[in-house]
């Protein structure tokens, strides 16, 4: 807490350099936030201790929940937008966690440093889930080391990146960091203005899809933008963990993309849903001409099915079809140890090979088949853990959906924002469509802890509901 306070400094600098105001409540929340970490850590500072496995599941739960909380406060003491404690939490909630759902109307007339702080805290969430999901969750054993290693055929990941979690963070970090100075440079040369530029390319590389403005990145009408988003999004959508080994200190080897079985299915599967878009637009006749079809489709596409959520159209008005497949999409989402939301590709791959293994066995009851990615075989722990992961998610999102249906939110919004936010895309259909400022504070918080459940692989949070965790 005493760490994250120093967050607050850069958007009050941002309302001293625009003098647009905003400034005094992120130095508030800079006081409350600092004077609050340092009472808790005082009286603990002599205090040294190895952590066990259980007590590193509440650690990284709390680090969301309380970060979280903390990061409302700038909204809480804002004059402008005037936000609920409901409509603050939901939109902190929503920016650290990457889901991009807004509460708030009106993001073209709000002071910059609000506009600047809401990206930021993607942009941080975008790096903690990150190292969250290549550093710290394959050693609590979150679908398992060997789903870690299963990830990438081949040496590249037979172990750990590097051999200690803070240097493979480090590692991590670097990557991101040139990421989104490179994302900014082609925003800014492109023909955003620079605030501009800085901020998107925060959404972009965290696959948050915050924007600026009301009208995303319809705003700024470019196709050049355009193509400069979707492939910034795709780059994210791949696993860091590929990124690290292709651009080693030995050189860079743009072939290991190639050879890693999650990266050719993530492109299949952009290729497919471009393909669909396109030709269903086009058969409507909703644009003028092909290419303008195409840079419509392209973007909404790769947009909502690496759940950035950003747009260039309301695509919830194209023929229904469309909307319904690319939410859809989202399930799928990015690949692991990607900032994108999801069930992943590589879960989604290993549950195609079991489908299959599951009909060979049909046929040829007594033939033992092995499930393998690449050349490797892998054993059945991970299939099953893969299993759970699968039952757990549908559930979560059954159970949220049936909340929010009893709460008196009719049948599409409740759907959509449901998987909107458990799959960290942001915008749904319905109600949901534009912003949630319209759905009730209770059905806020049903799909901000749901927002959890997503960001958190759903087993990190779910534990902490077994009585067996709390067992001494």
């Amino acid at each position: 807490m005493g760490l994250f306070s120093i967050t607050m400094l850069p958007p009050a600098l941002v309302a001293i350099f625009y003098k647009d105001g905003g400034g005094t409540a992120f130095l508030q929340a800079f006081a409350v936030s600092l004077s609050l970490g340092l009472l808790l850590w005082y009286p603990n500072r002599q205090y040294h201790a190895d952590l066990r496995t259980r007590e590193g599941f509440l650690i990284v739960v709390l680090f969301w929940t309380v970060l979280g909380s903390i990061g409302a406060l700038p909204f809480i003491f804002s004059n402008q937008p005037d936000l609920s404690w409901t409509d603050s939490f939901f939109e902190s909630f929503s920016a650290l966690t990457t889901t991009g759902a807004t509460v708030i109307v009106g993001l073209d007339s709000l002071p910059k440093a609000i506009l600047f702080y809401r990206h930021l805290l993607q942009w941080m969430g975008g790096m903690g889930i990150i190292v969250l999901a290549v550093a710290i969750l394959p050693v609590l054993g979150i679908g398992g080391m060997q789903l870690y290693r299963a990830e990438i055929p081949g040496p590249v990941k037979d172990s750990k990146m590097t051999p200690r979690i803070a240097e493979t963070a480090k590692a991590l970090w670097y990557i991101y960091l040139l990421l989104t100075l490179a994302c900014a440079g082609a925003y800014w040369l492109a023909g955003m203005s620079l605030f501009d530029a800085i901020c998107h390319s925060f959404s972009t590389i965290a696959i948050g899809g915050f924007s600026t403005h009301d009208a995303s990145m319809g705003h700024f009408d470019s196709p050049l933008i355009n193509m400069i988003c979707v492939f910034f999004l795709l780059i994210a959508a791949v696993n860091f963990s590929v990124h690290f080994a292709a651009f080693s200190r030995r050189g860079i080897n743009l072939r290991i993309y190639f050879k890693d079985a999650e990266f050719r299915m993530l492109i299949m599967i952009q290729v497919v849903l471009i393909a669909i878009c396109f030709a269903t637009l086009l058969h409507s006749g909703i644009y003028d001409s092909p290419e303008e079809t195409l840079d419509y489709a392209l973007f909404q596409a790769v947009s909502v099915s690496t759940t950035a959520g950003f747009g260039t159209e309301s695509f919830h008005l194209w023929p229904l079809f469309l909307p319904m497949l690319l939410i859809f999409s989202s399930f799928v989402g990015g690949c692991g140890g990607s900032t994108a939301g999801g069930i992943k590709v590589i879960r989604v791959i290993l549950l195609l090979l079991q489908g299959s293994r599951e009909l060979k066995r049909l046929v040829h009851p007594r033939a033992m088949f092995s499930i393998r990615i690449g050349n490797k075989a892998l054993p059945d722990r991970i299939v099953d853990a893969v299993w759970g992961f699968f039952s757990a998610y549908a559930l979560v999102f059954v159970i949220s959906m049936l909340i929010l249906m009893a709460m008196g939110l009719d049948d599409i919004t409740a759907f959509s924002a449901t998987a909107a936010c458990l799959n960290n895309l942001g915008p749904g259909l319905g109600e949901v469509a534009s912003n949630y400022a319209s759905i009730s504070d209770g059905a806020k918080w049903v799909l901000l802890v749901t927002m959890l459940f997503g960001r958190l692989e759903v087993f990190t949070l779910l534990v902490l509901f077994t009585p067996t965790f709390w067992k001494t």
